[in-house]
């Protein structure tokens, strides 16, 4: 595990963070909305609620696990224009995009944007910034919003979006690959994902992450394998296709939101499922011909050719805590083989950051961008930081 440490950190501190610190916006406020495969920033582009939350718990947890205070003047940006752009004054909430100077381009309510701004805001938090006590009040505020609008008290589970004013919306879908549905396994997953950091610092999202942990292990999950993606309102699975990188994210994921609660039964069943959803990856998920891991398989079987790089990510901190939990080596060294892969065909040593996507082969595509809506620092920044954080501790639940 040192081995990967020191790589990590490497990788951190010496490519993706510098890339990022040069996509601050410094006249209009927050980070520039795109840079293209070759780090060419339009510096009109619309700009995110995803890209500028992601980009405030990255800095935010660079600052904390690094101890570098330096990185906190970055995330104070990406705060200061979530509150100053994004933040609907009138009805709460986080708008979906606004344009480079911050005017409105989008004003419906995902709710997995407003989970990842209090994702964000709950690390600035833990942080110790300046500006903690604001930042506190408007997680609050989304917290707010979420168990008022977004959940559902009859079913359980979070509902996807709605209109700015929470009425019903036409249109849920998060983007133009998803579908157009009631609930779905991304929305719950980061709202389960930021309640755990919540709950971090505050006891008020506790008893709404056990109910969240409860129903995604026993109406999400399927088989103690993997996820459905995409549902309707009563969890009734509407595909088949599997998402082997969600599988192996939300497999560490939920390990760790039991681990917040301190409920040993709850626990226990979340590292039961943890490793059982880690198994099935292993087996199925890994290009062992040319590495990697698979990011998607079709309904009808197919494995998706094209590779992106955030799956790659979260293979390497899923086989990690993988090895954490039953102590076999094998994950381990699929962790290290995947982080070799990243090496060779993701990270862009010329100009920064990683590739969005390469093929079967490893040959990145040279038409998708650098940095953009969907594109930002979480998933590599992340890997890097729970290596550095952890480390060795990834055996720390293996008896």
């Amino acid at each position: 595990m040192e081995n990967l440490k020191k790589r990590a950190r490497a990788e951190l501190t010496g490519n993706i963070l510098p890339f990022w610190q040069g996509m601050l916006d410094r006249e209009n406020g927050g980070f520039f909305g795109f840079a293209d495969f070759y780090g060419r920033i339009d510096k009109t582009a619309p700009k995110g609620g995803i890209l500028n939350s992601r980009i405030l718990w990255t800095f935010s947890a660079a600052a904390r696990v690094t101890g570098d205070a330096g990185y906190l003047p970055y995330a104070e940006a990406a705060l200061d224009f979530l509150e100053a752009a994004f933040y609907d004054g009138k009805y709460g909430g986080l708008f979906w995009e606004v344009d480079c100077r911050g005017g409105v381009i989008s004003d419906k309510k995902q709710f997995y944007n407003l989970a990842f701004g209090l994702y964000g805001l709950s690390e600035y938090a833990r942080a110790g910034g300046g500006k903690k006590a604001p930042a506190l009040k408007l997680a609050d505020s989304l917290f707010d919003v979420l168990e008022t609008y977004a959940y559902d008290k009859k079913r359980g589970g979070y509902f996807d979006a709605a209109a700015r004013d929470y009425k019903p919306l036409e249109d849920s879908s998060l983007s133009a690959k998803d579908f157009n549905c009631a609930k779905t396994m991304n929305t719950n997953l980061h709202i389960l994902e930021a309640y755990t950091n919540f709950a971090r610092i505050s006891e008020r999202p506790k008893e709404p992450l056990r109910s969240l942990i409860e129903v995604t292990i026993d109406k999400i999950i399927e088989d103690g394998k993997r996820f459905r993606l995409f549902f309707d309102e009563d969890f009734t699975p509407l595909s088949r296709k599997i998402s082997y990188g969600h599988d192996i994210e939300g497999a560490w994921l939920l390990r760790e939101a039991a681990e917040v609660l301190g409920d040993e039964s709850l626990l226990a069943r979340a590292r039961e499922t943890a490793a059982s959803m880690a198994a099935e990856v292993y087996e199925n998920g890994r290009d062992t011909e040319r590495g990697g891991l698979f990011n998607e398989r079709e309904e009808n079987g197919e494995i998706c050719a094209a590779k992106a790089w955030w799956p790659q990510a979260e293979a390497v901190v899923g086989f990690c805590e993988a090895y954490g939990l039953t102590g076999g080596e094998k994950y381990l060294k699929a962790a290290t083989e995947i982080f070799d892969y990243i090496d060779r065909v993701f990270i862009d040593k010329e100009r920064g950051e990683w590739h969005n996507e390469v093929d079967r082969d490893g040959a990145p595509d040279v038409n998708m961008e650098k940095a953009g809506f969907w594109k930002c620092p979480y998933h590599n920044g992340r890997m890097c930081l729970e290596i550095i954080e952890r480390g060795g501790t990834f055996r720390g639940d293996a008896e």
